[in-house]
């Protein structure tokens, strides 16, 4: 089907989310998934009719009342209190993209068929997902345990035609916009507010965005890294194949062949040096790069299992008679992963700003503050003034919320992941990092220029061309944000492809 991603059986990949969001794709169930969601909701429709026995948040209050029980003719309503009262978040909004890969995720948990809800509950997520009809979700309320509570509630308001909603570039009350798109409020069944609510596609949701421009700002560190190391007159004796096989982590390994790719036929990397050694935030960039390549990788895997998971509670398993109220919800195997991967990504911007600096110092025949007349001009002195104040946020941003557990509901949620703020503050580390990059690379080409007639390679040549025609070279002061600002926008969009296969992927 033209445009389409299926959902079916298969697994979600990295790689497949990415030409769902490039190609604009819309989504569809597989007759297989529809099957799946209808038999495990006839299945619980029948065991209720047959059990008087209580069955966790189907029957009975939730968290700490989970002993009242609840009437037969109350279930509908019970589901819906539940949403209306755990959309209790509060704070910035999360991003539009952010809010669609919660819909896709909550759609891919359910098409498995072991929640209980109604076929028509999951189609009318897709029809949001479709149609552009974005829930407003806001970023603070979940405990990342007993799943996202707060922001799922917030995204499953509009089902109800409640809450308000992103459409035809607006924000609209969800009412008015399913009257004018034809759509009934659901009606919630048993259960379906509480599949809902439980799970962890706030975080997942977060982890994969972030996961996603990791890679892409992975590879800008790389190939700005070399350009920084051209510019600078650095030497290529570090970037030696044989001194990283006696240390073979994959990440360096691969760090330091695509060094010595993007960097064959430069004539300042080939020239005789005065110097015997770099500063580390040149010598040591195979090691340090590698080393987050590898967390990446290793983060990546972990949200990939995430988000193949079903992380709602109970969970119903109609082939084995099983309602099993358990705590998939919990979010600690994505709460240490994010807290770790912003190490990982903290760790990229903190070597760029070093460079950077390097760069700006009056070292090896580059001006001060890489302008031609320095004194009358400041140059680049504020730039990394920026960078470092930058990274130095990203350093506070990485206390790990992961560590921390605060009781709530009565006690009977007594140890929670805080992965919902692992997420939040992995996303603006992310975010952090791109701008530290645009500064380096807004510094590198500058330096770069002063090497003329000296040549770097082919490869980086054509990349910092393509940086020229959006950023000029720097002769004297000017307003420095608005370079640094074009220079953040060139990260997010120059078509680039690496000139090694080395690249690690999920």
């Amino acid at each position: 089907m033209d445009n389409y991603h299926i959902i079916d059986d298969q697994k979600l990949t990295f790689k497949g989310i990415f030409e769902i969001l490039k190609k604009n794709q819309k989504l569809k169930l597989s007759q297989g998934a529809a099957d799946r969601i209808q038999k495990c909701r006839t299945y619980l429709d029948q065991k209720i009719a047959d059990n008087k026995e209580p069955i966790y948040g189907i029957n009975t209050g939730f968290g700490a009342l989970y002993n009242r029980s609840i009437s037969q003719d109350d279930l509908g309503k019970l589901q819906e209190n539940l949403v209306m009262s755990h959309a209790s978040g509060t704070g910035d909004e999360v991003p539009v993209p952010v809010v669609r890969l919660m819909l896709l995720l909550k759609i891919q948990a359910f098409a498995q068929g072991y929640s209980g809800v109604q076929l028509q509950t999951v189609q009318r997520l897709i029809d949001f997902y479709n149609e552009e009809v974005t829930p407003v979700v806001y970023q603070l309320g979940s405990l990342g345990a007993s799943g996202d509570l707060a922001p799922l509630a917030h995204m499953s308001l509009p089902l109800l035609g409640k809450g308000m909603v992103y459409f035809d570039g607006k924000k609209q009350d969800s009412s008015v916009v399913l009257k004018k798109l034809g759509w009934e409020p659901i009606q919630l069944q048993s259960k379906e507010g509480l599949a809902l609510l439980n799970g962890t596609q706030f975080m997942s949701a977060y982890g994969v965005y972030s996961v996603l421009k990791v890679f892409r700002l992975s590879d800008m560190a790389d190939i700005i890294g070399a350009v920084s190391l051209d510019a600078f007159d650095g030497r290529i004796e570090p970037f030696y194949e044989g001194l990283h096989t006696i240390r073979p982590h994959l990440g360096q390994l691969q760090t330091a062949e695509r060094f010595r790719s993007m960097l064959e036929g430069s004539q300042l990397i080939g020239q005789p040096k005065k110097h015997v050694q770099d500063p580390y935030s040149f010598r040591c960039i195979p090691q340090v790069h590698g080393a987050s390549k590898d967390v990446f990788n290793h983060v990546a895997s972990v949200l990939s299992r995430e988000i193949n998971a079903v992380t709602d509670n109970p969970t119903v398993f109609p082939d084995e008679d099983l309602i099993i109220s358990g705590g998939n919800f919990h979010g600690q195997p994505l709460a240490l992963a994010m807290d770790y991967l912003a190490l990982a990504v903290a760790e990229l911007g903190n070597i760029s700003e070093r460079r950077t600096y390097q760069l700006i110092s009056g070292s090896r025949d580059l001006p001060s503050f890489l302008v031609a007349d320095p004194g009358l001009n400041s140059g680049f002195m504020i730039p990394q003034y920026t960078a470092a104040s930058i990274v130095n946020q990203n350093k506070q941003l990485c206390t790990p919320a992961s560590v921390d557990s605060i009781v709530s509901s009565q006690g009977q949620e007594d140890h929670v992941s805080m992965g919902a703020n692992a997420a939040t503050k992995l996303y603006r580390v992310v975010m952090n990092l791109e701008r530290i990059l645009a500064i380096e690379l807004f510094n590198a080409a500058q330096a770069l220029d002063f090497r003329k007639p000296l040549n770097t390679s082919q490869y980086l040549a054509d990349f910092v061309e393509k940086y020229r025609k959006i950023v000029p070279f720097v002769e004297e002061d000017k307003i420095m944000h608005e370079e640094i600002e074009k220079s953040v926008q060139f990260l997010q969009t120059v078509d680039y492809e690496l000139p090694d296969a080395l690249v690690p992927g999920i």
